[in-house]
């Protein structure tokens, strides 16, 4: 329970730039008469008005004793009519309106306070009064003992066996005749291990009342027993008692899970970096080092899939200690900073479902760009916009944005505006699937062209002749789908506790994203899935006959900001499926596990197909000798085009060697062998799937074979494969591929891979007793351990790719394009023009204290050389030694 804060649990913005957003109800209302103060009081902001709609803000103070579950209601004076709400249900009867609290958050204690906001249509003129569970807001009585309360946070801790842990005690008013209020804690119930050591007696005077003071509670136990559990009474003359429920931690039961609690400590240490705090949450950074280049461009920026992976973190610790506030914590800073909230997608309520998105075709040639819409190509209709709005009551997408700038290194700050420091939506990769990393531009997700060209940055990438301002976010399928994989490992580790109901409320939003999901399944225009070639030729959707039932690559949205004078917005799924990206464990629990049943009438029909059409992607893409291979895709090329002749095909879909991502192949990384096989090892090990069995059978000989661990922290495991050859066309049956090979071609000290193998061979050798697959993962473990350092588990690389840092357009491995003639800057001043490079649009790369090693290598020295951090990396290892705890002890 998170009391007494129910502060929303998404990120409020500021107004966005540019717009006339006006604070209504300037005073808090209403203001407290001589006698008596109010019994709430409220402050409505109008965030967004476009004229014909608005967005608001609504925070909402009690004053008075604790009310659960909480009920604002007010009359509009002009009209308007709420479409969508978040962090509270907002119903509407004529002008009259009601906000109840959320679920996660009903209850609002004494001088506490809810966030919510809503859009609606109509002006944003203000409600002038308001009640508070059917009692108006102006109410209120002088308070006295009878009428304050005590305040106490949190209402519930877990504590170490033999440590301590602490509460919090105030009074929500000052006591009647300035009398001293003499308030005792004692044990109610529960435990006698655990015993209040500090506090047990509090006073407060008219001078302090509202001053916290600490009640300290101590546990006598030392892990050895079941894990103590107590509840504690506040209480004071003249106030009603308040509770508080505290818990013993488990201690590991086993050395690897003492293993996986010392790597947990180090992730969680805030002097080691791996974390930014913000209003209480942290924000995961993509590795403690700041100067790294790979899919984000910034070690301190952050991506959908840390988040993924903090979440694992959390469930795990959960598991190992029966403590699940961390876990609920990582859901709320998720929905807090990337996934967008109403404020930061405005105009959804102009969405059309059947004219979802303009055809755009793609180009695999960076220097194609901008590629120009064509109006003239029919798309399809999307199937799930009506459904899912008519199930949550909102327009609004539930997915987590891929790329979060959370130090604001570039300055575009909230919306474009680079005014503030906290995390900002960005993105990078717009060009084709020939643009690495080395070759984007940075921009904002909220595009005000305040930044950039005459207009922004959406003419690098889309030639148009009227570019609005405007908010887009892309949902990289694999994070999501992994944070439902590890709300299902939450369920069921926290209901084998008995503790399922702490986390419901978490594990309910994980259902929900699923259904959101649903996205990545279908074609990016909604066309026909099934030997689809030409723009025009390639049939549009009427309905799921555009899904693929795969997890692809991505799927987005996106509209124009409010200032638009006509509001649109606009949705895309994801025409390729890459093999790394897909998750039977998230389709399996979407689809079985009640818990996490999607609310939509057909959302757990979906997931169910996905889950048989995964399993069926992954034997038709299964080399002979065993590694699984890139992909397919419904429109080859980006742009419907006509594959080569003899292409395979799997449901009508074209195989594709390295699909979306060509530079390096997306084939190439052994990751997502590891990523993928975890996930099919698990869901085997749990379902006994006789089809994920012999995928696995097939694979985990091939990975030994070209994995090794020797003495002393030695371990190789694949880096480099090389593929020839292609699948056969899919009948339904597993063919064997035999003219499909791939060849290990290089090894490396991937921490995270070896860490994410070990897990896979574990959760095979659980399913079978299959003792290499122990002994291997094993002695993976081990070598793991070997590296340990202060911050965790690493090991030095060598990146002879940053002498890219400098390619100029042209250079022999590509570099950055910028049309001639366009010219435009970075929020720091850099000039981005056709001479512009990588490094040179990102010049606080030289005054990051890693440069000289890269400007060394730049002037002709030897390859630099970097002991990384990555957070993914990081969690892969304590979860890896948690999983051997768990399976094996």
């Amino acid at each position: 329970m998170h009391t007494p804060r129910t502060v929303g649990r998404r990120r409020w913005r500021r107004p966005l730039p540019l717009l006339a957003a006006t604070a209504l109800a300037a005073a808090l209302l209403p203001a407290a008469s001589a006698h008596a103060d109010p019994l709430c009081t409220v402050d409505y902001t109008v965030t967004n008005d476009w004229g014909s709609g608005f967005t608001a803000e609504v925070s909402l103070t009690n004053h008075g004793p604790e009310v659960s579950p909480w009920t604002l209601g007010w009359d509009f004076p002009g009209g308007q009519q709420v479409t969508n709400a978040w962090n509270a249900t907002v119903t509407q009867t004529g002008a009259s309106a009601t906000a109840t609290a959320p679920a996660w958050a009903s209850g609002l204690g004494t001088g506490a306070t809810a966030v919510f906001g809503f859009q609606g249509t109509g002006s944003g003129a203000a409600p002038t009064a308001f009640t508070l569970n059917g009692t108006s807001c102006e109410d209120g009585e002088e308070p006295g003992p009878e009428e304050g309360a005590l305040v106490v946070t949190p209402a519930s801790l877990a504590v170490d066996p033999g440590g301590t842990a602490a509460f919090g005690v105030h009074l929500s008013a000052a006591p009647a005749d300035d009398a001293d209020v003499d308030v005792t804690v004692e044990r109610s119930s529960g435990s006698e291990a655990l015993a209040v050591t500090g506090g047990a007696g509090l006073t407060f005077t008219a001078d302090d009342w509202g001053e916290s003071q600490e009640v300290t509670v101590a546990s006598s136990g030392d892990g050895s027993q079941d894990p103590a559990q107590a509840v504690f009474t506040v209480a004071a003359e003249g106030y009603d008692p308040v509770t508080v429920t505290v818990r013993e931690r488990a201690a590991a039961s086993n050395e690897y899970e003492a293993e996986f609690l010392d790597q947990y400590e180090k992730i969680k240490d805030p002097a080691n970096g791996y974390f930014r705090e913000f209003d209480g949450l942290l924000v995961p950074y993509h590795s403690v080092e700041t100067l790294i280049v790979e899919a984000p461009d910034h070690g301190h920026a952050t991506t959908s899939e840390a988040y993924s992976y903090y979440l694992w973190l959390e469930a795990t610790y959960g598991r190992v200690t029966g403590d699940w506030e961390p876990f609920n914590a990582a859901w709320a800073s998720m929905e807090a900073f990337i996934i967008p909230g109403t404020a930061d997608q405005p105009t959804n309520a102009s969405y059309d479902p059947s004219s979802p998105a303009t055809y755009i075709a793609e180009s695999t040639d960076p220097s194609d760009y901008p590629m120009p819409l064509d109006q003239g190509v029919q798309v399809g209709q999307d199937p799930l916009a009506d459904e899912l709005s008519g199930t949550y009551g909102t327009d609004e997408v539930y997915g987590m944005h891929w790329l979060l700038d959370v130090d604001n290194t570039y300055g575009f700050g909230f919306c474009g505006d680079g005014t503030d420091d906290a995390p900002g939506y960005i993105n990078t990769f717009q060009r084709g699937s020939n643009e690495s990393v080395w070759e984007t531009v940075p921009h904002p997700s909220c595009e005000t062209f305040e930044h950039g060209g005459a207009n922004g940055y959406l003419d690098l990438f889309t030639d148009d002749s009227n570019y609005s301002e405007q908010w887009r976010y892309t949902n990289a399928p694999d994070a999501d789908a992994r944070a439902v994989q590890v709300a299902y490992q939450a369920h069921t580790w926290a209901s084998e506790q008995g503790n399922e109901g702490a986390i419901a409320d978490s594990v309910s939003d994980a259902a929900r994203m699923g259904d959101y999901l649903r996205y990545a399944m279908f074609d990016k225009y909604f066309k026909e899935v099934g030997d689809c070639v030409g723009p025009q030729a390639c049939a549009p959707g009427g309905g799921k006959d555009s899904a693929h039932y795969l997890m692809s690559w991505y799927y987005a949205w996106g509209g124009a900001l409010g200032s638009a004078e006509f509001p649109w917005a606009w949705r895309i799924g994801g025409s390729s499926a890459h093999q790394g990206y897909q998750n039977v464990m998230a389709a399996y629990a979407l689809s079985e596990v009640d818990a996490l049943t999607p609310a939509s009438p057909t959302g757990a029909d979906d997931w169910a197909t996905s889950l048989d059409r995964q399993l069926e992607f992954l034997q038709w893409l299964q080399s002979a000798d065993g590694g699984i291979a890139g992909g397919a895709t419904n429109s080859w090329e980006g742009d419907y085009g006509q594959p080569p002749a003899g292409t395979p095909t799997f449901h009508g879909m074209f195989y594709d060697e390295k699909p979306v991502w060509h530079d390096p192949p997306s084939n190439r990384w052994f990751g997502f062998q590891v990523w993928d096989m975890e996930r099919v090892a698990e869901y085997h090990r749990i379902t006994g799937d006789e089809r994920a069995g012999d995928v696995l059978d097939a694979w985990v000989p091939w990975a030994l074979a070209n994995t090794t661990v020797g003495p002393d922290g030695e371990f190789a495991v694949p880096a480099d494969m090389d593929w020839s050859g292609a699948p056969d066309t899919w009948t339904g049956t597993p063919t064997g591929n035999p003219g499909l090979r791939v060849e290990v071609v290089s090894h490396n000290q991937d921490v995270g891979i070896a860490a994410g193998l070990a897990k896979t061979l574990l959760h095979y050798a659980a399913a079978t007793g299959d003792a290499d697959a122990l002994a291997t993962a094993e002695g993976l473990l081990e070598s793991l351990l070997h590296h340990q350092d202060d911050l965790g588990v690493a090991v030095p690389e060598v990146r002879a790719d940053y002498q890219r840092f400098d390619d100029p357009y042209g250079a022999p491995d590509g570099g950055l394009y910028v049309p001639d003639g366009w010219t435009g800057t970075m929020p720091n001043g850099d000039a981005v023009d056709s001479d512009s490079t990588f490094a040179s649009i990102r010049s606080f790369y030289e005054d990051d204290p890693d440069w000289p090693k890269v400007q060394a290598y730049l002037d002709g020295g030897p390859a630099p050389e970097f002991t990384y951090h990555r957070f993914w990396a990081q969690v892969d290892v304590a979860t890896a030694l948690a999983v051997h705890g768990e399976l094996f002890g």
